[in-house]
């Protein structure tokens, strides 16, 4: 007998870094995820981890005690490490869990450099099969203001915030009529999710009205919503990013890449790094073919990607 779950992947389109000061937040679960199957161990003792990648290659694997989860075994000792913090959480949420005589065998069906959601969507499934809170989860092992949970569980787009230390998540329509002239391009740049926490935190200590800004972000996102033609979008867009990089001080995407791009470019969650969002009126091939000519290849339409 086995279990079996499967998680959402994420991008965020706003409130990226004021989401943790409690921005309204508008977020979208993507079509790619992750997936978890539980089976049985012949080894009563032993927690058996194995985790694969989109081509069904084995990256890491590990084996440990399942009463104590001390490692065994591992192919990656930093992930290992991070396994064990994590498995070691869900037991005191959880003493009654069965963890002996077991095997846990996660698949991607995306590439992990992608920044789609590997650790989230990882949360995700873990407290399915554990049945505990995965907010709490997240809150005890990983930084971050849990709108990637939120999507990892979510049927579509959501506004998310957080209201006394806790979320609140609303489904959102978002399905404007210029969806076909929105598209994902992959920077290929890997960010660290908490070291732009951090430096979004050690900014915010100087600065003041942070409250002002995160209302301010708040309006943007349901400026977002509202909106029906691409132009306006375009504004939008653009004032978003000047808001956050002038806070954060840190360039924006189109000024660093695609600075002679006819359309809009997007930062989405973590700047400088994973996926961008792209706006276009011209066709989707002339699109692609100036993204592939600056050596972006990963290129995505808007409704491949987003649920």
């Amino acid at each position: 007998m086995s279990l079996g779950f499967h998680a959402h992947g994420k991008l965020l389109l706003t409130g990226e870094y004021f989401v943790l000061d409690g921005a309204c937040a508008l977020a979208f679960p993507v079509k790619y995820g992750q997936s978890l199957t539980i089976s049985e161990n012949p080894n009563s003792d032993i927690l058996h981890w194995q985790s694969f990648d989109e081509k069904e290659q084995c990256w890491f694997e590990a084996t440990f005690h399942s009463k104590n989860f001390n490692i065994l075994k591992h192919t990656d000792k930093a992930v290992a490490n991070r396994l064990k913090t994590i498995l070691t959480q869900i037991k005191n949420q959880n003493p009654a869990l069965q963890t002996a005589n077991c095997k846990l065998q996660t698949e991607l069906n995306f590439p992990r450099n992608w920044g789609l959601g590997t650790s989230s969507t990882l949360i995700y499934l873990l407290t399915k099969w554990a049945n505990i809170d995965p907010f709490e989860l997240q809150f005890q092992t990983f930084e971050g203001s849990g709108y990637d949970i939120a999507c990892a569980g979510a049927a579509g787009p959501i506004l998310y915030k957080k209201e006394n230390g806790r979320p609140v998540i609303k489904s959102a329509q978002f399905n404007p009529p210029f969806a076909h002239q929105l598209y994902f391009v992959f920077l290929g740049k890997k960010q660290d999710s908490r070291e732009g926490i951090e430096r979004f935190k050690g900014k915010r200590k100087k600065e003041k009205g942070k409250s002002d800004l995160a209302e301010e972000v708040s309006t943007l996102t349901n400026s977002f919503l509202m909106e029906a033609d691409l132009k306006d979008f375009e504004k939008l867009i653009a004032a978003h990013e000047k808001l956050i990089g002038d806070f954060i001080g840190l360039p924006r995407a189109k000024n660093l890449y695609f600075n002679d791009f006819w359309g809009e470019i997007k930062s989405l969650g973590a700047w400088g790094g994973d996926f961008v969002l792209a706006t276009s009126d011209r066709p989707k091939e002339e699109t692609q073919r100036y993204f592939n000519e600056k050596g972006f290849s990963v290129f995505i339409p808007y409704n491949d990607m987003v649920l």
